[in-house]
């Protein structure tokens, strides 16, 4: 069954303006933002701090996902960043201060309160890890056994397990 048209409209725009809202947060608040990485309409990038988020190539951040680079209360701020080849669930909230490594994995609904190692998948609240060795692809694709990837400059490479 073919799709209606207004979901066709939607599956081509959508990529343009997952583009333009990197370009967005690149060139008008200053956040460092990879290459390929994609950012939800629906998440929030906390612009008390722009240029305190920093993200990694060809990682995505899913729908209503909060990266904070502030906390009012305790009067501190900390630079959020966030590896290559990553994906941060729906819903997730990241604190000021922490640092999500490298083929990282953020379940939906987790708060992430410390830094998460490099090949790690991590759940609940506060956020812990569950796996660690997990190998991603591009936007935190899991890969059970080792594949190609991506580098930041899109050329692929061999992932050894």
């Amino acid at each position: 069954m073919p799709q209606p048209l207004i979901a066709r409209i939607r599956t081509s725009v959508r990529p343009v303006l997952l583009r333009l809202r990197r370009l967005y947060f690149v060139k008008v608040w200053g956040m460092e933002i990879g290459e390929g990485t994609q950012i939800s309409l629906t998440a929030k990038l906390d612009k008390t701090w722009p240029t305190g988020i920093k993200i990694g190539h060809h990682s995505i951040v899913t729908f209503g996902a909060v990266l904070l680079t502030h906390d009012a209360l305790h009067n501190r701020g900390g630079e959020v960043k966030i590896g290559n080849n990553c994906f941060i669930g729906a819903r997730c909230i990241i604190l000021p201060g922490v640092e999500i490594g490298d083929h990282s994995i953020v379940a939906a609904g987790s708060v992430v309160v410390k830094s998460v190692p490099s090949h790690s998948l991590v759940a609940g609240n506060p956020a812990q890890i569950i796996k660690s060795g997990v190998e991603t692809g591009p936007y935190g694709e899991y890969w059970s056994a080792p594949r190609e990837t991506l580098e930041p400059n899109g050329q692929r490479k061999s992932v050894s397990g």
